[in-house]
């Protein structure tokens, strides 16, 4: 409980946990602060090749260890069965129709890049070792839930557009060309291919100014989580907020498990119980809106953005460090 307690008061004033509150608290009063979206993309976009291309270099400097290729199983396994759990869960607790089941199933399988960058951040703030390649993880774990997703759509007879066209092209595409898989995969075999002499060479604008960086994107995440819920929460009922806090919770612990039986590392099993339990609102809700026309961005959104991603960020990542630490006995 003390190890908890630590960490969490580490996370909780941490530079860009701040920023993130910051900008969450003045959306919900009513402030406007969010930032331009070209602006918010390019920070993104940053983020992703700057963590792409650390992982790159690091395999450079060795190679995958089998630790990390076990993650990399394990997370795809996680990624594509989630979405099937969440749509059956879903079903339990509300009305909603098979579409935006599918559609909300597919954030919760499918990773938030972001809430891997707080909790790499946390661990190397905390001081406990991890894998720089974990990144490929990250990126393994984008598309398998969206696959899964699309199935279940097309199994419920919801895949096509409204013209009644067959949407699978441009859904192929938003799955596997969406600019988180393309810079993240990217970055990471440049990286490889750079190795320590490249890493070297942009140090100054992918290692040193990151943390700052990072704060900005996370005020502007917070301004947008805070808008989303202050305007979306009218079409949440109770159950879809319980859910969103509690399958997060739930794969975590799935993660949990997988990484206990497979005997990973402190850090290593933190990240990936991060990944398992965050949410997509990137590469998500854009495939999203070519498979699933008719589900309702103001749910699936508001729940992904406003609701899990703030609880991994405030409660979820010091959680699942504390937790992981089980293994370092």
């Amino acid at each position: 409980m003390n190890l908890y307690l630590s960490i969490v008061e580490q996370n909780l004033l941490s530079a860009p946990v701040l920023f993130f509150c910051l900008g969450f608290g003045a959306s919900l009063l009513g402030a406007s602060i969010a930032l331009p979206s070209g602006v918010s993309k390019m920070i993104a976009i940053y983020l992703m090749l700057a963590i792409g291309f650390k992982g790159g270099a690091a395999v450079s400097m060795g190679v995958l260890s089998s630790e990390v290729l076990l993650c990399l199983f394990v997370g795809v396994v996680l990624s594509g069965a989630t979405p099937f759990a969440a749509f059956r869960f879903l079903g339990y607790v509300s009305p909603l129709p098979a579409t935006e089941r599918a559609a909300i199933a597919a954030h919760y399988g499918s990773i938030s890049i972001v809430t891997f960058t707080a909790a790499t951040d946390a661990l190397i703030r905390l001081g406990l070792e991890f894998s720089a390649t974990m990144a490929a993880v990250a990126a393994a774990m984008e598309a398998p839930a969206i696959i899964s997703a699309v199935y279940l759509l097309r199994k419920a007879g919801s895949e096509t557009r409204s013209d009644g066209q067959l949407a699978k092209q441009s859904v192929i595409r938003e799955v596997f060309f969406n600019v988180t898989i393309i810079v993240l995969v990217g970055a990471f075999a440049i990286g490889a291919v750079t190795g320590k002499n490249g890493l070297s060479d942009v140090s100054g604008f992918l290692v040193d100014p990151f943390r700052g960086v990072l704060c900005l994107f996370l005020l502007d995440l917070g301004a947008v989580a805070g808008q989303g819920l202050r305007t979306g929460w009218r079409s949440l009922s109770w159950p879809l907020m319980l859910f969103a806090a509690w399958m997060p919770a739930l794969s975590a612990a799935l993660a949990f498990l997988s990484a206990l039986a497979l005997g990973l590392s402190h850090g290593n099993a933190a990240l990936l119980m991060s990944l398992a339990a965050s949410a997509s609102y990137i590469a998500a809700p854009a495939a999203m809106r070519m498979a699933a026309p008719d589900a309702r961005p103001e749910i699936y959104l508001t729940m992904a953005l406003g609701v899990t991603f703030p609880l991994n960020l405030l409660v979820g990542v010091p959680l699942y460090i504390s937790i992981a630490s089980i293994l370092a006995l």
